[in-house]
């Protein structure tokens, strides 16, 4: 499992968006100005358009600077982003002001103002106070302007952050997911090997080292199968099948007047994906409490069929168990196999236990239908 690198490479929104909002933020402003130049019928339009476009321009360059001024600050709170963007929309909202009062009332103002439009601006001239009366009123409106921008970048940005924690708690959860699914699928193999050790010590004590060989190959046999393929992968419902069919191959060298076996598998399923080894504690169950218990022979039966959507796999027996803690649910086999399905399948997944009225034990598996892509 690759390593989870939680390090913030890259700012939370890339320069080329920042441009882009800053653009659309300043030519909408001058879309908006020149609108109303035009229905007010102001003199000397093209010369104004210009003149409005140097102001756009410096206010594209001093907002492109508040961006790399906040971009600083990504790793910080929330709280303190938004107290850097007011304080440095001020000094860029003053820088804006003094800029379009040079362009529009101190740099040749003769080429955009009619007579009387001149007469007018030398009396509000005359009263004093008026280059500062005009700067200040035009500020405000700027740092609003420039606050403006600045929450739409806090807020893309944020959003940008929360999505990067989205994706990396999602990561996290597979990767506990993926921890949990392989250690309860390693779970299955020590319990099978213990059982089967078992099995092959009686073999060799009561003098049947041919039975012992015969186990001990086929115990090769599933385990160089078993244990080929990455726990995490789901298998074809014919492998999962190929695998019970060698385990019972073992225990038939045990049982070899008790055991039979049947298996009940449309051939339509056998390219379905299972989680591997999932029928191994069912059958093994079957094993240790019906046929080990019984005096007369007992068969297992594996079956498969398709039910609105999902997969419906039933491991029954015979045998002549009494109603116990395998019934119940609670043994380790059962626990292994319901606490997989859950994690695999969540709540779709279903583990039904129960004892048929014809005697024996019969656990019902229900997951839906995963075919390989």
């Amino acid at each position: 499992m690759k390593a989870l690198d939680i390090r913030q490479h890259s700012p939370a929104v890339g320069q080329q968006v920042a441009l882009l909002s800053i653009l659309g933020f300043w030519l909408f402003y001058a879309l908006v100005v020149t609108l109303r130049a035009t229905v007010m019928d102001f003199p000397a339009q093209g010369e104004m358009l210009v003149r409005r476009g140097v102001v756009t321009v410096l206010g594209v360059i001093i907002t492109f600077g508040m961006y790399l001024v906040l971009r600083l600050f990504d790793s910080r709170p929330l709280s303190t982003r938004i107290m850097t963007a007011f304080a440095i929309a001020i000094p860029g909202a003053i820088a804006v002001a003094l800029f379009n009062f040079y362009v529009f009332n101190i740099y040749d103002p003769a080429s955009i103002l009619n007579d009387e439009q001149m007469e007018e601006m030398r009396k509000y001239a005359a009263k004093g106070n008026f280059t500062l009366k005009v700067v200040a009123e035009d500020a405000i409106s700027r740092f609003f302007f420039l606050i403006s921008w600045a929450s739409f970048y806090l807020a893309i940005s944020y959003a940008g952050e929360v999505r990067a924690i989205e994706r990396k708690a999602a990561r996290y959860a597979q990767a506990a997911q993926d921890a949990e699914l392989r250690s309860l699928r390693y779970q299955v193999n020590p319990h099978f090997l213990f059982n089967t050790l078992n099995s092959l010590s009686a073999l060799v004590m009561r003098g049947q080292p041919d039975d012992a060989e015969t186990m001990i190959l086929n115990l090769s046999k599933f385990y160089r199968n078993s244990l080929s393929g990455d726990p995490l992968e789901e298998v074809p419902l014919s492998q999962e099948v190929h695998l019970q069919h060698l385990y019972l191959d073992i225990e038939a060298v045990r049982f070899p007047e008790r055991l039979r076996t049947r298996i009940d598998v449309p051939d339509e399923l056998l390219s379905v994906l299972v989680p591997g080894l999932i029928l191994q504690p069912l059958v093994e169950n079957a094993i240790k409490y019906g046929v080990s218990r019984s005096q007369n022979p007992v068969t297992i039966t594996i079956s498969a069929r398709q039910e609105d959507g999902d997969l419906v796999l039933n491991v029954a027996d015979d045998g002549e168990a009494k109603l116990g803690d395998e019934v119940s649910g609670s043994g380790i086999g059962l626990a292994n196999v319901r606490d997989r399905l859950e994690t695999r399948f969540g709540s779709a997944a279903s583990v039904t236990i129960s004892r048929p009225e014809s005697g024996g034990f019969q656990v019902v598996l229900r997951f839906p239908m995963v075919h390989d892509v």
